[in-house]
């Protein structure tokens, strides 16, 4: 075969393929927004945290596949962050909150999506 037979059975397979290849809309979908806090800590810097804003007439919505709560932890630096169990309720308050920096320059920012379409009846 030439090189132009090739390159049209090539465009025949590709333009096939981009009818198939539309996403499908998920029964279960839901937008979602993203909220989030973060603060930088200089090396030796005790503990610190902040809290994730709670936008009104939303729930946290749940990680996909999952019943968790969707959330992100992103770091910089040599230290531990979690999101803190004692000040976190899931439903008004969530707090991250991070240990000791033990690197040069350490950074944090604790995410959370939030599902704010109306209860299902």
């Amino acid at each position: 075969m030439n090189r132009w037979t090739i390159l049209v059975l090539m465009a025949i397979g590709l333009w096939s393929l981009s009818d198939k290849a539309h996403a499908q809309p998920m029964d279960d979908s839901r937008a979602t927004t993203e909220q989030s806090c973060s603060f930088g800590m200089g090396k030796g810097e005790p503990s610190h945290s902040c809290t994730v804003p709670f936008p009104p007439g939303c729930r946290v919505a749940e990680a996909p596949g999952s019943t968790k709560p969707w959330t992100t932890i992103s770091k910089g630096g040599r230290l531990l962050c979690r999101f803190d169990e004692k000040t976190t309720d899931w439903k008004t308050k969530i707090t991250g909150t991070c240990g000791r920096c033990q690197s040069g320059h350490c950074s944090a920012q604790f995410s959370v999506r939030y599902d704010c379409s109306p209860p299902q009846q």
